[in-house]
């Protein structure tokens, strides 16, 4: 027998339908519910979720919308280097909490409301700080794919602790044959294998590396 789906108490709205599959995305690790499964979470039948999207794609914008408002604009008052740390430090925190959006952050063709605001205050806190149209172009560009680059790669890595790095960096430092692999070795004993060390440290050094060239090519684009 088939068992019934307990009626929904509460009034559906298109906030709640959002939020849950943002919440089933992340629990996943994948992109868009299907519409039956999201429907079975809320307790509805699917139809009732196509009164507030009409389709699976415009509810794939929204989620990008959403994790989009996750994310701090560059703000103003602070050095504008300053200000693009603070909001890829953030991006980064979002796409670790979304990490389903990670490939989809770019991709859509009807982009909302707080992922064009994003942007334009992007684009605008680059400009105000001397980058023609073309430097901030580059500067956005290769900001984003190292932040996306770089969350992907560390949500790939099988630890997920200073701990857990120093755990798996000494079992693969028992099986190495240090004396041909003399490097490697080196680089495991001096920083994967060292305690209290954390990949995302890497996040940071990458990112002075790129705002500082950023810095110094700035008025050379034109």
């Amino acid at each position: 027998m088939v068992q019934e789906r307990p009626p929904r108490r509460e009034p559906l709205t298109r906030t709640t339908v959002l939020h849950a599959a943002v919440a089933m995305a992340d629990e996943a690790g994948t992109g868009v519910p299907s519409m039956r499964n999201l429907a079975d979470r809320l307790g509805v039948k699917a139809m009732a979720l196509y009164h507030h999207f009409r389709n699976k794609d415009v509810l794939l914008d929204h989620m990008i919308d959403l994790v989009f408002s996750e994310v701090e604009l560059p703000p103003e008052g602070v050095d504008w280097q300053v200000a693009m740390r603070r909001r890829a430090v953030s991006m980064r925190g979002a796409l670790i909490r979304h990490p389903w959006a990670i490939g989809l952050m770019d991709s859509r063709t009807n982009p909302g409301h707080a992922t064009l605001r994003h942007h334009d205050a992007v684009i605008g806190r680059l400009r105000s700080e001397g980058f023609s149209i073309a430097g901030a172009a580059h500067a956005f560009s290769v900001l984003d794919s190292y932040i996306y680059g770089f969350t992907l790669q560390e949500l790939s890595l099988p630890f997920e602790s200073p701990a857990g790095l120093e755990g798996v960096a000494g079992s693969i430092l028992e099986e190495l044959p240090g004396d041909e692999f003399p490097h490697l070795a080196e680089m495991i004993v001096e920083r994967g294998g060292r305690p209290g060390y954390a990949y995302t440290e890497e996040f940071d050094v990458g990112l002075d590396l790129i705002l500082d060239g950023l810095r110094r090519q700035r008025e050379s684009w034109p």
